[in-house]
C-alpha cells in the first residue's frame, strides 16, 4: 500500500478528504482500523472504510466489476455488517435488497439454518420465506469471509428456497465480500460460486495470516 495510505491508517483521526493520486485496486484497505481491544474482537475493523466517500465508492466498484452484465434479480446482505455493502450494492445496481437475519428478529414466516461463525460460536440464521421465488438470481454480499461458515449458511438458505446463487454453465450471480480468506470454507465457496473481493493477490497472504 502507498505511503500516504499507510499514514492515514496510522493517524488517530480519519482523513475523509485524502484520496491518493493513483487509486490502485484495494488502496482503500488501508483505511480499515486494526484491533486494539484484544482477542475477543475481530482482527480488523472495516467500518472506517465506509466513512470515506471515495473509498466506499471504489470498494463497491471493485466488488461489482466482475458481475457487470450478469443477470441479477436481487442483492442479499448478511446480518449485520453485510447490510452496509449489500444495501449500497443494491442501490448501485438498482435492485432490491434482502436482509438475511440472525435468528429472533423477523416477525414473519422464516426458514432457518444453523451455522458456526468465524469465532466458532454456534448461531442460527433466518430468511423470510416470501422474498425468494424459484429461479430468482441472488448476489450474496457480506463484509468478510473468514471461515466461510456464515456465507455457506446464507447460500444454503437461498438455494433451499429456490433462489440461484450460481447455476453453471449459465452466467452465474454469486458472492461478494471485501476479503475472502483462503480458509477451507473460503476455498469451498470459491470453487463453487462466482466470487468477488477487494484484496490484491500480493496482499492475500497477509490477510490470511491476519497481519
Amino acid at each position: 500500500l502507498c505511503a500516504q495510505c499507510l499514514q492515514c491508517l496510522q493517524s488517530p483521526r480519519m482523513d475523509l478528504c485524502h484520496v491518493p493520486a493513483t487509486r490502485e485496486k484495494g488502496w482503500y484497505l488501508a483505511l480499515m482500523a486494526p484491533n486494539v481491544k484484544g482477542p475477543n474482537y475481530a482482527w480488523l475493523d472495516p467500518s472506517r472504510l465506509y466513512c470515506h466517500p471515495q473509498g466506499l465508492q471504489d470498494c463497491l466498484a471493485d466488488l461489482l466489476q466482475p458481475f457487470q452484465g450478469d443477470a441479477i434479480d436481487m442483492v442479499a446482505g448478511i446480518d449485520a455488517m453485510g447490510f452496509i455493502l449489500g444495501a449500497a450494492a443494491a442501490a448501485t445496481l438498482r435492485k432490491g435488497f434482502l436482509a438475511i437475519r440472525k435468528a429472533g428478529h423477523l416477525c414473519v414466516q422464516t426458514e432457518a439454518q444453523p451455522y458456526s461463525d468465524y469465532s466458532g460460536r454456534q448461531k442460527l440464521m433466518e430468511l423470510r420465506t416470501d422474498a425468494i421465488s424459484p429461479g430468482l438470481r441472488v448476489l450474496l454480499v457480506d463484509q468478510w469471509v473468514e471461515t466461510g461458515g456464515t456465507m455457506r449458511a446464507a447460500i444454503e438458505l437461498v438455494e433451499r428456497l429456490g433462489g440461484v446463487v450460481a447455476a453453471p454453465p449459465c452466467v452465474p450471480t454469486g458472492v461478494a465480500a471485501i476479503c475472502m480468506e483462503s480458509s477451507e470454507g473460503g476455498k469451498w465457496i470459491r470453487e463453487r460460486y462466482k466470487c468477488s473481493h477487494c484484496v490484491p493477490p500480493r496482499l492475500q497472504p497477509r490477510f490470511d495470516q491476519h497481519q
